[in-house]
């Protein structure tokens, strides 16, 4: 599990990253949430419920804006959030806005 802390240094977090969020984060506006929270961030990506329960999110754009929409989704869902794992995207992807799936 990889945690969002604002204030360590993230040299290894190279978008387009994967996150997977576990926890109760179904049924509670999680998708909108991370919808709203990327309009104000330059990222780009995608946001969809999977089917054992947790959420699936990709997220592009520089780094710093990449971690600190990944810090207002962590604020803001905080008591939603249980586990999250962030992986990066070894694949050639291009996301066009963000997107609810």
């Amino acid at each position: 599990m990889t945690e969002i802390d604002p204030d360590e240094n993230y040299d290894i977090l190279d978008p387009p990253v994967r996150v997977i969020f576990s926890g109760r984060v179904q049924g509670v506006g999680f998708r909108w949430t991370c919808q709203r929270i990327a309009k104000r961030h330059p990222v780009s990506g995608t946001v969809k419920n999977l089917a054992d329960g947790t959420v699936e999110l990709f997220a592009d754009g520089n780094q710093q804006s990449v971690i600190a929409f990944l810090v207002e989704i962590n604020s803001k869902m905080s008591g939603n959030i249980r586990e999250q794992n962030i992986t990066p995207v070894r694949d050639q992807v291009t996301f066009e806005g963000f997107k609810i799936i």
